[in-house]
């Protein structure tokens, strides 16, 4: 059986590890990144891990899962906020040579909702759109077996999907972004704002005075489902998926808010796409799995 090298790769730390064509996690190392210090002290503390891995050289193929938008092309990122240094640089074509194996870069999201279609909770289907609603929301398009980047790399960047022009403008997104409505931290800042008292600390919090009939707990969480519906269903009408596979931290509240989701979503989709399901993400590591998965994906 085939083996790959997966790297998850962030601002604060970093995972290597190798991972069999079915995503079974064989050995895995963890260590701080070191971002902060420059891409050269990433690179050196990178390439140190990957000779850790047992049996390294015997692997077909290494992929990268990063913050931020990717050019496939140059196999650099075109955006690297949390790496400095990283923007434009050959990251891919570094790696092969170095390793003398084919290595490949990619989203961090889009890595996520590889794994999920290649050995997760869409394999087997054709069109996966992975989304995970967390901190803040990101997205997948996953077509037999292969991601959709996109020219620039930007393809999945759904948290600047417009679900409303009229509503406010929040960080670099444009306004009424859905990021800026209905991701955790959208719901969080909604009931700090109208429920001061409260003391709310994330976004489960308010779903769970929602349940309890608090009614303004109640109009943020029917808000936040309305503008999750509109873009779910817009997603719908661009990609017409087997399968919307979500992942992120607001899954913890899904028995609170999904089932409304998916009424909402009929309500405003054809009837056609009524019956796409909705599925809560299987795999426990699906950035490190989805890393080792890229190479898979060229592969053929």
């Amino acid at each position: 059986m085939k083996t790959y090298i997966g790297i998850d790769l962030g601002g604060t730390n970093i995972r290597v590890a190798k991972i069999t064509e079915d995503g079974k996690v064989l050995q895995q190392i963890k260590s701080p990144s070191y971002g902060a210090e420059g891409r050269e002290r990433v690179l050196e503390n990178l390439k140190k891990l990957v000779r850790q891995i047992d049996g390294w050289e015997e692997c077909s193929g290494m992929g990268v899962g990063v913050p931020g938008p990717c050019d496939q092309k140059t196999g650099s990122m075109s955006m690297s906020t949390n790496l400095p240094g990283f923007t434009g640089y050959p990251f891919a074509d570094d790696l092969s040579k170095e390793f003398g194996m084919p290595a490949y870069i990619e989203n961090d999201a889009n890595v996520a909702g590889l794994a999920e279609a290649v050995v997760g909770a869409g394999k087997r289907l054709s069109v996966v759109e992975y989304v995970t609603i967390s901190t803040g929301i990101g997205g997948a398009l996953i077509v037999d077996g292969k991601v959709v980047s996109g020219k620039h790399g930007y393809a999945g960047e759904i948290a600047n999907i417009i679900i409303d022009r009229d509503r406010g403008t929040y960080n670099h997104l444009a306004p009424g972004a859905v990021e800026n409505e209905a991701s955790g931290t959208a719901i969080t800042r909604k009931g700090r704002e109208l429920l001061p008292e409260m003391n709310i600390r994330h976004a489960g919090q308010v779903f769970d005075l929602a349940a309890e009939g608090n009614e303004i707990a109640q109009k943020i969480a029917d808000a936040a489902i309305a503008d999750l519906a509109q873009l779910f269903a817009t997603l719908a009408a661009v990609a017409d998926p087997d399968i919307f596979v979500l992942g992120g931290g607001m899954m913890k509240s899904a028995d609170k808010f999904l089932d409304q989701l998916i009424e909402k979503y009929k309500e405003i989709t054809h009837t056609a796409l009524h019956d796409t399901p909705f599925v809560i993400a299987q795999l426990e590591e699906p950035g490190i799995i989805g890393a080792a998965m890229v190479p898979r994906s060229h592969e053929g």
